[in-house]
């Protein structure tokens, strides 16, 4: 073998870098994924109906944290063309819960000698997100793609929900009841919630009894229905 032709594998090595890097990037930012199941009788038309958020769960009333995120289904409400009233005062009663669990360990093994960082596992069995970043020379979940062979990694994997139920007030008649729900790597409520939120509401209030998968991207809404 002549020193030409290592140096020209070499070469090839790493003109394929900037092809890598590019395709990693462009599966960057897989998205917020959740499953939302919701169940109406008739909502009322918007017009000439207020409604007041209030906590479903008595521990979280008054509360700080309930109030941020109170405000993020109160501006989806408006949005839809509801006017925010007093509890006192309000037609509708928009009851409101979220939490996350304390998660369950999850391993997987890799053995083709690369490791893709946005491989998205949802609902395959493992699961990922982009806030999981192991320890690793090249960063964000993967090892060198050139001279791999099998790795185990455990993580931690959670499940995240919210709940919203709709009342007629002072009759109690129950309207809506929607739930969304959504497994990943981050027990954040900060970021898991506003995402849920916003889940809930597309294409509000749906089909009653269907349950979607509903994913979140900066440019895009995907939704996707489950076949039971």
């Amino acid at each position: 073998m002549t020193m030409r032709e290592p140096l020209r594998a070499r070469n090839l090595k790493l003109a394929c870098v900037p092809l890598l890097l590019a395709g990693l990037a462009a599966c960057a930012s897989p998205g917020f994924k959740a499953d939302v199941s919701r169940f109406q009788a008739q909502l009322p038309d918007p017009a000439g109906e207020s409604f007041a958020v209030v906590a479903d769960d008595p521990a979280l009333a008054g509360g700080l944290e309930f109030a941020r995120y109170a405000d993020l289904v109160e501006a989806q409400m408006e949005r839809l063309g509801y006017k925010q009233a007093d509890a006192g005062q309000a037609s509708l009663l928009v009851r409101f819960d979220y939490g996350v669990d304390n998660g369950r360990e999850k391993v997987r093994t890799t053995d083709t000698g690369f490791y893709d960082p946005f491989w998205d596992p949802w609902y395959r069995g493992s699961y990922r997100s982009r806030f999981y970043r192991p320890r690793s020379a090249w960063g964000y979940g993967f090892y060198d793609p050139w001279f791999g062979g099998p790795e185990v990694r455990s993580y931690t994997v959670y499940t995240s929900g919210i709940e919203v139920k709709i009342d007629r007030a002072g009759t109690g008649e129950r309207l809506f009841e929607g739930k969304a729900q959504a497994v990943s790597t981050s027990n954040r409520l900060q970021y898991l919630v506003p995402n849920l939120v916003e889940a809930m509401f597309v294409d509000f209030p749906g089909n009653s009894g269907e349950t979607l998968r509903i994913t979140i991207r900066p440019e895009e809404t995907k939704v996707r229905k489950i076949e039971n």
